[in-house]
């Protein structure tokens, strides 16, 4: 296993890649009461040294996170069977109208979806206390990455 230890914005990036590029959906898993919950989430966003995902807050899965913002991030790439896990917090950023921006920027469909600066639904929230692990299709750690 290798564990990375060097420039956190270049840690951050090959996570941010491997959801981005490798992988179509990732899996957020949140606590609904005393049971997991899981679903599928689209791309993520990468601002300003921070990677985002967004939702709205009339979402079962904003509300699970609003509770407990601790998750678990899966995704898998078929194409060199590796997959990742993200154990993080989501931090609620919705009041940064420059973070909203670009996940606005960055999606052809957002302002359609109801993703609006003045939509106080949209929720912006971004990685923090990050531990991804990449593992190979058996299961053996290939490498760690906290930032």
């Amino acid at each position: 296993m290798i564990i990375k230890k060097y420039h956190t914005n270049k840690i951050m990036e090959e996570v941010f890649n491997f959801l981005k590029e490798k992988t179509k959906v990732n899996f957020v898993s949140t606590i609904n009461g005393d049971k997991p919950s899981n679903r599928p989430f689209g791309d993520p966003v990468l601002f300003n040294n921070r990677i985002y995902v967004l939702t709205m807050a009339t979402k079962n899965v904003a509300k699970q996170i609003e509770k407990n913002n601790n998750v678990c991030i899966v995704a898998y790439d078929n194409t060199d069977e590796t997959w990742i896990r993200i154990n993080c917090k989501l931090i609620d950023d919705s009041e940064n109208i420059e973070a909203k921006q670009a996940i606005i920027n960055e999606f052809d469909w957002a302002e359609e979806s109801g993703y609006t600066l003045d939509n106080p639904n949209f929720k912006a929230l971004y990685m923090s206390n990050v531990e991804a692990i990449i593992y190979d299709i058996d299961g053996n750690e290939l490498s760690t990455h906290k930032f």
